[in-house]
């Protein structure tokens, strides 16, 4: 018998199930409200997709624009019959592709997601491989089988030799820190999600044709793998992960969300010497035509509490888009510790994942020119008022195209 047959009938019995390992609709919405708050139309990567049961919620609960990835083009194809069937058919991509060599540009993603699928490439490897996708305040959920108990019995052992190696959740979590992640939280899934993969697996092993080649391989390895459940489920189990890359500076930052407004308003009102600056941010956020959704950004501290903050609006050079810079906030007793400086990294490296091209900023000349700006004079950009020229700078963020030259026009709010 070849590899293909073995291959062949491995995803037959397993084709129009509904889930490729343990889960369930419960445990997936459990798992995104502990990703935290998240854009109004998050941009999601499946890895390792399958049927897509869980790229179908995430767009339908939680409006995501997602795309699925997976090796398999009947899972995809499935998915896309499903995504059409119920609506969502512009809110889910398929990709055949290798979850671990994947095209995309970096900080692509609001959240990567990543059910039952990391241990085809390793663990260790999904988080060296996968960090670079996820944008600034992203988040990380997978879920992972491991050890239960430190004393694992030999048979367990020797089965799962044979499959890949499990390891204990604080491994996982320890595993996740090195590599430069905040374990959120974690969660351990319930047996019935066990039984959720289980039940319609041994059903169609049940109902397999065992004439076809490789088929007689892939029910006895299906009903040993439910045996070694049955017989020793207490030692190990599916573990779900939600994790958050750490700024180099150790500051977690994210896009605001509608809860965060009154931390803003403070976070503006405490760091300067009146309350007009909260005030502008207020003003600029009732203005659509200024105001861009997911250039609003935050940062943390270990706490939770909002520290700092940066704001991305529309202005224009000349009639040709850009973004002005402002304002950038930090609360006193957190100034001069690098919160400032990680947000406003974090909101310009969304703009630029963005396709944003230009970013304006009135400011010092001794602390903006370390993100790359540069005196916008140079580029024959000028403000439509008296400013010094060192302090009026600009940043380019695709040089793919000339740079517009002229006067910038602000938003209404800012008076100028």
């Amino acid at each position: 018998m070849t590899d293909n047959a073995e291959h062949n009938a491995f995803f037959t019995l397993r084709h129009g199930l509904p889930r490729q390992s343990p889960g369930s609709d419960v445990t997936t919405r459990r798992l995104l409200s502990l990703a935290g708050p998240l854009p109004a139309r998050p941009r999601v990567l499946d890895l390792g997709c399958g049927p897509g049961r869980s790229a179908l919620l995430l767009a339908a609960e939680a409006g995501a624009e997602v795309t699925a990835v997976d090796l398999h083009e009947p899972f995809l194809a499935a998915l896309r019959a499903a995504a059409k069937e119920r609506g969502l058919g512009d809110a889910i991509r398929t990709v055949k592709g290798d979850m671990g060599h994947l095209p995309c540009p970096d900080g692509s993603f609001d959240l990567l997601w990543a059910e039952g699928s990391a241990y085809i490439i390793g663990f260790d490897s999904a988080l060296r491989s996968w960090r670079r996708l996820l944008g600034p305040g992203g988040t990380l959920v997978l879920t992972e089988c491991g050890w239960t108990t430190d004393t694992p019995s030999p048979e367990a052992r020797a089965f799962w030799a044979d499959h890949h190696e499990l390891r204990t959740t604080e491994e996982n979590s320890r595993a996740a820190e090195a590599a430069g992640y905040t374990v959120v939280d974690v969660y351990q899934l319930p047996e019935s999600d066990w039984d959720e993969y289980y039940g319609p697996l041994a059903a169609k092993a049940d109902m397999a044709d065992l004439t076809r080649p490789g088929m007689p391989e892939a029910v006895a390895g299906a009903r040993a793998e439910i045996a070694q459940r049955r017989e020793h489920g207490g030692e190990y189990g599916y573990v779900g992960y939600v994790l958050r890359p750490r700024d180099a500076s150790g500051w977690f930052t994210r896009p605001e969300t509608a809860a965060d407004r009154a931390e803003v308003y403070a976070v503006n009102a405490a760091a300067f010497p009146t309350e007009a600056e909260a005030e502008l941010v207020d003003a600029l956020r009732a203005d659509p035509e200024a105001w861009l959704p997911g250039l609003s950004y935050v940062a943390e501290a270990a706490d939770g509490t909002v520290v700092a903050y940066a704001l991305l609006t529309r202005c224009h050079v000349d009639g040709a888009p850009a973004l002005a810079l402002a304002p950038v906030a930090v609360r006193p007793p957190y100034q001069r510790q690098g919160a400032g400086a990680a947000v406003v990294r974090a909101v310009l490296e969304s703009a630029r994942a963005r396709g944003e091209r230009l970013v304006l900023v009135l400011g010092h000349p001794e602390y903006y020119p370390r993100f790359g700006f540069t005196s916008a004079s140079g580029y024959g950009i000028r403000p439509g008022f008296e400013a010094p020229d060192e302090a009026m700078m600009a940043l380019v963020l695709d040089d793919s195209s000339p740079v517009p030259t002229g006067t910038i026009k602000y938003p209404t709010a800012f008076g100028v």
